[in-house]
């Protein structure tokens, strides 16, 4: 499996007074679209800036391919962290940051950004100082797919980007890793829209790790209940039910735990079960009263 593995083990990042991530472990495996999720303030861009030794770390132990990325050549050329500014050179033409990419990373494919650049209406000649919010995240995202690094971080990329452009993004990172695969590591707040992407998925929450696990696993740990609103308010009566929708004499509600009859009861009731959306077990799991209820 091509790309670089991460293994992260009691990595804590302070800033001052402030504890940024405390003591987080987990693992990132090679070669798989990792979503990375949380609230604002969780730690995420910590998390990837010391990935991309943007950031030195305050304590604990960080490898990527195998090797601590702080000041390491090698990992850091097959390192590409993209956060929505693009982090380019806002004064110099965009043709002329892409020869930059080109020389840095030696996976870059310049017809690939060629054709990115023709598909989110970039004009090579253009400096980025005078792009739009939505042309600059734009151009952050040629970058990442075009360098092709071994582990490429998307940082919530894609926010500036209207609907049509985000959703080409998406199939266009989808269809260029599965032709390169490479481990990506995608960060955002629209999870509706980024799942169908994700093998795995890292929830972070107030600089902790909530939740590690792949994505069809974490689906799984919850359910929707549609039907008659009587017979959907008796099924989830004892249950943690995390959403609730009602349309007329029809019901749906979102619970988190699968019990071994669940089949059975729905069925004798009338009832369909299906799966749930990440983004509502996201807005579960990171709520402060379901902390407080654990």
């Amino acid at each position: 499996m091509s790309g670089f593995g991460v293994q992260v083990r009691d990595l804590t990042v302070r800033y001052g007074s402030t504890t940024a991530l405390d003591a987080v472990s987990f693992d990132i495996q090679p070669g798989a679209i990792t979503g990375l999720l949380g609230r604002n303030g969780s730690g995420k861009t910590t998390a990837l800036s010391v990935l991309a030794a943007f950031l030195r770390k305050t304590s604990g132990t960080v490898l990527v391919d195998g090797e601590e990325p702080w000041e390491n050549p090698r990992v850091m050329s097959g390192t590409g962290l993209v956060r929505e500014s693009g982090d380019v050179i806002a004064e110099r033409r965009i043709s002329e940051t892409l020869r930059m990419v080109a020389d840095r990373r030696p996976a870059y494919d310049p017809t690939l950004a060629e054709k990115l650049l023709d598909m989110f209406e970039l004009d090579p000649t253009t400096r980025p100082y005078k792009l739009s919010r939505g042309k600059k995240s734009a151009f952050g995202v040629v970058v990442g797919i075009a360098s092709r690094t071994p582990l490429t971080l998307l940082d919530e990329v894609h926010l500036g980007m209207d609907a049509p452009s985000r959703y080409a993004f998406y199939d266009v990172l989808l269809q260029d890793w599965l032709d390169h695969p490479r481990t990506i590591v995608l960060s955002s707040h629209l999870i509706n829209e980024i799942e169908r992407l994700l093998e795995r998925v890292l929830v972070l929450d107030r600089g902790s790790v909530l939740v590690q696990s792949d994505a069809d696993s974490l689906r799984a740990s919850g359910m929707t209940v549609t039907g008659a609103s009587a017979d959907v308010e008796a099924f989830v009566a004892d249950r943690d039910v995390v959403a609730r929708q009602r349309l007329g004499s029809t019901a749906q509600a979102t619970v988190v735990g699968a019990r071994p009859d669940d089949e059975r009861l729905a069925r004798e009731s009338g009832l369909e079960l299906g799966p749930v959306p990440l983004q509502d077990l996201f807005v579960h799991l990171t709520d402060p009263a379901t902390e407080a209820a654990r």
